[in-house]
């Protein structure tokens, strides 16, 4: 039992900034890593940012020097500031954490998903 909980997403002009938010709450006893995964229009889901517990993040090319992963271990929370936004980064934008359960077995869980519209 899992809930994620994303918000921030909407309508901004190209050129703006979003930032994003997901909080975690359930049975989880760790987490080990929290990301953001995207998906356009007629596009398969992509990779746009992780970080991990240790504090290793990793960018997708098309975003690295605009987008900028955080996270609140304390709160279960991973951020994703997004600026210099474009139109080609119109998705949607999908929470995912990789975590341990109450049982201590590892487990994925992906959130519903909040839109990103961004135009010119």
């Amino acid at each position: 039992q899992v809930q994620l909980v994303e918000s921030g997403g909407g309508l901004v002009q190209a050129g703006g900034s979003l930032r994003l938010s997901c909080a975690a709450s359930g049975s989880i006893f760790s987490i080990n890593a929290m990301g953001w995964y995207r998906q356009a229009p007629g596009k398969q889901r992509e990779l746009v940012a992780t970080i991990t517990s240790g504090g290793s993040i990793n960018y997708a090319d098309s975003v690295k020097g605009r987008f900028t992963i955080s996270r609140d271990n304390a709160k279960n929370t991973v951020y994703l500031q997004m600026n210099s936004l474009k139109p080609e980064d119109r998705a949607v934008y999908y929470c995912n954490i990789e975590y341990k359960n109450s049982w201590k077995r590892r487990k994925e869980y992906w959130g519903q998903g909040t839109q990103v519209t961004v135009y010119s």
